[in-house]
Formats: structure tokens, C-alpha cells, sequence
């Protein structure tokens, strides 16, 4: 029988996934297989005949069915990544079977009561604060998950739990086929313009790969984005607004909008079941903010002072917008269009302008750079890890001592098979077992412009503060130490997880930082003092809106998830109202967000959208610290690789914030930032 290469350890350097051996056919049968171990590991520990102890119940628990996280996380990051119609088969074939193996362990009794037999006892034993907040979270992974239902009532949310892996499945491939689908194709170059050349030149480039005449725009953001920006021709923003606006909200077989009244009211029904008013009250439980009502407050709060700053600038670019083109109304697709202008206007500046001293290649070995000047760590290029696509760039880092710290994987170009936006994730996670401290491998995945025939990939300044976002859950990946897989590196409250990417993105701003790295691509002149000042006057530049943009995103995930939303039956009129204290621009009735919203319909933020904000006041104050002290100063990083980016989930986040920082967060700092108070 031919081994299958995923069910035994990898005999690659580092353990890396051998990506280049991997066949789609293995998945299943190594998934089968590998979830088969864990029961049998699960099994070995409620067959103990020994007393349930700390070491032979909730540590087993936790490196149990290690083989199958490896797996699992292989497969997911290539469904996002690099996915095609076989791996989405598998994946709906799989998560249902993933969703039953979580629920035949927080429902099994026998190793529920032998965690409750700890937990229990928990005062009388000698534990590490990391050990207690294991213990902490293990028992509650039971009990907020049916451990001490009735019989009838695990086999019902059992059910929907399985309904519910399908349905976000189904969510995120209907997305991702929308937006495969769509294309423009132009062929009267004057439609082009207002278009910068290397935008059009991309244009050109994707119509050859298509085997077309003339260019071709699509929904893929570094397309997307330059040609709602900058091409003049107003009838065709809108009809790319339109359809990008409209993803899986066309009344066909691509149609999210049950999906997304299914998902809402199968999570409702779930945290009524476990004992939950509603869902957010069951997610949030869970997070620094912990009720739905502190949530809408900081919502509210921040949208009050915002609000008027949003109304001035959007009557502002209203008049603008008639001065110049005589527009009676702006639209949607007005918005990226005269912001750019006005901005050129007042700041004499545009991404053209900046993109020649942001080729991607010296912004990534800038953020390479910032970390080593913070927390000694040094990148190398290596060519001998196995990778999923010819784009994907390798890595080892390691530290000042020359020991690995962790493997480093980076995919940076839009492609057919990959979703749009940028994420970090992680192939290993770090733990230390044995005495070993294994450490994780840990990848980033980013949609930027590609390289032309005529230029290398120039990024958006946008872009850089995107690829520094991800860096900085990357380093919080990388820099993990801890003992137990599940505490280690990202794995932290839901509004704790955006500090360290959010924080990142401030260096973009800085003087120090931006000449390490923004050199001209052609001359390598370091960028203009000049530019640097601009980059930090505009950098506030329509904050209000874009608050209040966000704060809307937040609203709208509540209005989702803090109520029963058994009444709603029509997606976008519930929408239309969750906007309707947020809304500058008017409403377009053929676009819905909802149904494109994979943040929370298929990724991890429902109950959760409001984070980013919440992180924003812990990365301001964090930042001003940074500032007070020096941006490269070390004894400040070190204080925060050693309190936050080390310390993954082993203690509470404002524990963690307060050692770095000494004292609370305040939001004056977020504020003052965004220009919204002096």
C-alpha cells in the first residue's frame, strides 16, 4: 500500500509542508485517517485508569492531534490561496467532517468530566499563570460548547454546526467565483483615461493572459482599485462599482442572500441552545470587550466624534466635485475619484507620485529591516523550501544569536485561485514540548500590482501600510514562546490580535523608517523629505469618512449577531437600516454588502468587526510610547516582543498591555492621531 505523505511527519528540511509532493487525492483519505489518530488519542486519555492530572488530561488535550492541525492548516491556506474546483469539493467534503470531530470532543462526556475534574481543583494545584489560562480555556471549550447539554439538545447543535461549516464554505466560493466572473474589456483606449501607464499596462497584460484584444479590468483589487481612482470616465466606474457592489447579490446560483439569513439564524439558534441571548453575547464572552452593549457603546462613542468631522469633509468634496466636473450628486463611484483629486489638490500629492519609491522588493526588505532594528531578527532568502506556487518567497529568520526563530512563507501577486485581500496565516504552530521549543512556520498572502515588462511591482502607499499590517501578524507568529500550541502566537482575544499588525503600519509614516527603504526604483534617490512631510499631512486626510466607513462595517456586523435576526427576511433592507446613521453617500439599490461580507460570513470576525477599531486604541497608545521614547528604541521593543508579541493567549490581553505599557489604553490617542481632537 503506497504510504500517503500527509499522515506521517515530513522528512523535509525545518518539517516544511512538501507542498510540490502533496496531490489533491491525498487530502481526504489523510484527513480520515489523521482524524481517526486524534479519536484514538482522545481515547488514550479517557481510558487513563490514573487520577485526571494537569500533564495526563489538559496538556495531552492540547497536543493531541497534531498531525491533523498540520493538515488542516495545508489545506485551508490552499483553498484561499491557490484553490481550483477539486480543492473546494474536498473542502465541502471535509469541514463536515472537521465540525463532527470538534463536536465528538467538547461532547464527549468522559473527557469532559475528567477536564472538569481538574478544573475543579484547580486552586489546590501549583500551576504557571499559562497553565491556569490553559486550563481556563480548555474547560470553557467544553462548556461553551455543549459539554453540559441534555443528550437531544449536542445532537441538535451538532447539526448546526455541521450546516454551518457547509453554509460559509459555500459563502466564500460563491465570492470568489463573482468575482472570477466579472471582467471589463476595453478596447477604445480613450475609456482608459486618467489611468496611470502602469495601470494600464497591468490592464493589457491580464487582456493577453485572457487571450484579448486591447485591456481588461477586473474585480481583483490591484485592478479594481486604480481604475475606480483615477479612470475619467464615469459611466464605467460606476458599472465596475456596480459589479464589484453586487457579488453574490444577483439572484442567481452565485446568490448569498439565504446563505447569509441561514447563517445568521443557525449562530442565533447555536448560543439560545448553549444558554446565550445571542451570538455576539456567546463570541464576546470571549473578548477584551466582553458584552455586545460595550461594544455598540465604543461604537457609538467614536461614531459621535466622528461623525461631524465625516459630514465636513463629504460636503467639501461634494462642492468640489461641482466645481470641477459639475456634479450634482456624488455617488459611490465618485468617492476613491475626487478624495484623489481633492487630495493632489491639497497636498500636491498622489500614489503616482510615491509608487516609484515603493517597489515591492525594497518595501519588503524595509519591513525586514524595521524588525531587525526592533527585535534583532535577520531574513534570508532560501531557495530549498518546498512552495505551493513559483511566487511564493522563502525565508529563514533567525535571531541575534543565529538560532531559527521560524520559517517565513510570502505570496504577494493576485491569481485566479486566490481570494482577494491580504491575510497572515500559519503552516506550525510554535509549542514547546519535550524540552524542544519547536518553532512555527508562518506565511503571509498579500494582492498587489505584478510586475510589467516595463516595471517591477510598484506599490500603492496604501500597499505598503497593507504589507506591514500583515508583517506585524507575521512577527507576532514568529516571535511566539510558549509552551502550548493553542496560547501560542496569534491565538489571543479576538480585539487583541489587530495590536501588533496595526501598530507596524505607524513606521510607514516615520521619517527614521521611510528612508531605509523608500528609494526611488530607477535613480535609488532616498524619498524627499518633502514627500515624507506629505505622506504625514495627508495621512489624516478624510479620516472622518473613513471612520465613519469602518464604524458602519462594525454596526452593520452587530446588527447581524446582537439580536435575533429571525425577523429579518429581506438582506438589504435590514442593511439599508443598519446604515442608516452612517450613510454620506446614497444608497445604490443593486449593490448589498452583506453578501460579500466574508469578514464575518466566512472568516472569523463575526461579533468581531469592531476589533479594528479597538486595536486602533491600543496601537495609537502603544505607538505614542514608541514616539516618546525613540521609534527604534530598544528597550521599548524589547518591552513589547517580551509582554505582547512572545506571549500569545497566556494571560489576559490588558494584563499583557498594562506590563508593556503601564497603564490603560486611552483613546485620546486614536483620536488625536486621526485629527478628530487637537
Amino acid at each position: 500500500m503506497v504510504k500517503n505523505i500527509l499522515t506521517q511527519p515530513f522528512n523535509t528540511e525545518f518539517q516544511t509542508a512538501p507542498f510540490s509532493k502533496i496531490k489533491n487525492e491525498d487530502f481526504l483519505p489523510a484527513f480520515k485517517q489523521t482524524i481517526q489518530d486524534a479519536k484514538a488519542e482522545i481515547e488514550a486519555i479517557t481510558a487513563n485508569p490514573e487520577a485526571p492530572t494537569f500533564e495526563n488530561t489538559i496538556e495531552a488535550l492540547d497536543f493531541a492531534g497534531e498531525q491533523l492541525d498540520r493538515i488542516s492548516s495545508i489545506f485551508f491556506n490552499l483553498n484561499s490561496a491557490e484553490t481550483n474546483d477539486e480543492i473546494q469539493k474536498i473542502a465541502q467534503e471535509v469541514s463536515p467532517l472537521l465540525s463532527e470531530f470538534s463536536n465528538d470532543i467538547t461532547l464527549n462526556e468522559d473527557l469532559f468530566k475528567r477536564v472538569k475534574a481538574v478544573y475543579e481543583a484547580k486552586d489546590a494545584l501549583t500551576l504557571t499563570t499559562e497553565q491556569a489560562t490553559l486550563l481556563d480555556k480548555k474547560y470553557k471549550g467544553f462548556s461553551r460548547n455543549g459539554a453540559n447539554l441534555p443528550e437531544d439538545k449536542k445532537q441538535e447543535l451538532r447539526e448546526i454546526d455541521k450546516q454551518l461549516s457547509k453554509l460559509k464554505l459555500q459563502f466564500g466560493e460563491n465570492v470568489l467565483a463573482e468575482t472570477n466572473k466579472f471582467e471589463m474589456h476595453l478596447t477604445n483606449e480613450e475609456d482608459l483615461s486618467g489611468l496611470p501607464e502602469g495601470a494600464k499596462e497591468a490592464a493589457k497584460q491580464v487582456a493577453e493572459s485572457k487571450g484579448k484584444e486591447g485591456w481588461v479590468i477586473t474585480l481583483d483589487y490591484p485592478s479594481y482599485i486604480p481604475f475606480m481612482t483615477y479612470a475619467d470616465n464615469r459611466e464605467l466606474r460606476k458599472k465596475l462599482a456596480l459589479a464589484s457592489g453586487s457579488k453574490a447579490f444577483n439572484n442567481d446560483e452565485l446568490d448569498n442572500q439565504d446563505i447569509v439569513l441561514q447563517i445568521a439564524n443557525l449562530r442565533h439558534k447555536r448560543a439560545n441552545l448553549l444558554g446565550y441571548k445571542t451570538h455576539a453575547h456567546f463570541v464576546l464572552e470571549e473578548r477584551m470587550a466582553k458584552t455586545p452593549e460595550k461594544v455598540t457603546d465604543f461604537l457609538n462613542e467614536l461614531l459621535e466624534k466622528a461623525k461631524p468631522a465625516a459630514q465636513e469633509e463629504f460636503k467639501n468634496l461634494e462642492k468640489f466635485a461641482k466645481e470641477v466636473d459639475n456634479i450634482d450628486a456624488l455617488q459611490k463611484w465618485d468617492s476613491a475619484y475626487y478624495s484623489e483629486k481633492l487630495k493632489q489638490k491639497l497636498f500636491s500629492l498622489d500614489d503616482e507620485q510615491l509608487k516609484p519609491y515603493f517597489k515591492l522588493e525594497n518595501v519588503i526588505d524595509g519591513a525586514f529591516t524595521v524588525a531587525n532594528k526592533l527585535f534583532g531578527l535577520q531574513f534570508e532568502e532560501i531557495h530549498t523550501i518546498d512552495k505551493y506556487h513559483e511566487d511564493v518567497l522563502t525565508y529563514q529568520v533567525k535571531d541575534e544569536k543565529g538560532e531559527l526563530v521560524s520559517i517565513f512563507y510570502a505570496d504577494f501577486f493576485p491569481r485566479a485561485g486566490k481570494r482577494n485581500g491580504a491575510w497572515m496565516t500559519s503552516y506550525k504552530s510554535q509549542s514547546i514540548k519535550n524540552g524542544i521549543n519547536d518553532r512555527p512556520h508562518v506565511s503571509i498572502v498579500c494582492n498587489f500590482t505584478k510586475p510589467t515588462k516595463s516595471k517591477p511591482s510598484l506599490l500603492t502607499f496604501s500597499e505598503v501600510t497593507t504589507l506591514f499590517h500583515e508583517f506585524g501578524h507575521a512577527l507576532h507568529g514568529m516571535l511566539a514562546n510558549t509552551n502550548y500550541p493553542s496560547l501560542s502566537g496569534t491565538s489571543v482575544y479576538w480585539d487583541f490580535v489587530e495590536l501588533p499588525s496595526q501598530v507596524l503600519e505607524n513606521w510607514c509614516y516615520e521619517k527614521e523608517a521611510l528612508e531605509l527603504f523608500a528609494k526611488h526604483y530607477e535613480t535609488g534617490e532616498v524619498i524627499p523629505m518633502e514627500l515624507i512631510q506629505k505622506i504625514k499631512e495627508s495621512a489624516t486626510f478624510h479620516e472622518g469618512m473613513q471612520t465613519l466607513r469602518q464604524l458602519s462595517f462594525g454596526l452593520l456586523d452587530m446588527s447581524w449577531h446582537a439580536q435575533d435576526p429571525s425577523g429579518i427576511t429581506n438582506v438589504k433592507a435590514h442593511e439599508k437600516e443598519s446604515f442608516s446613521n452612517t450613510r454620506l453617500y446614497p444608497d445604490v439599490a443593486e449593490n448589498c454588502m452583506s453578501t460579500a461580507f466574508s469578514h464575518i460570513f466566512q472568516g472569523g470576525y463575526s461579533s468581531g468587526y469592531y476589533s479594528y477599531k479597538w486595536a486602533e486604541v491600543l496601537d495609537a497608545d502603544a505607538f505614542e510610547y514608541f514616539k516618546e521614547e525613540g521609534i527604534f528604541n530598544k528597550t521599548v521593543a524589547s518591552k513589547f516582543k517580551e509582554n505582547v508579541l512572545s506571549k500569545g493567549g497566556t494571560e489576559n490581553p490588558m494584563t499583557l498591555y498594562k506590563r508593556f505599557r503601564g497603564q490603560e489604553p486611552k483613546p485620546e490617542a486614536l483620536l488625536r492621531r486621526a485629527g478628530l481632537i487637537k
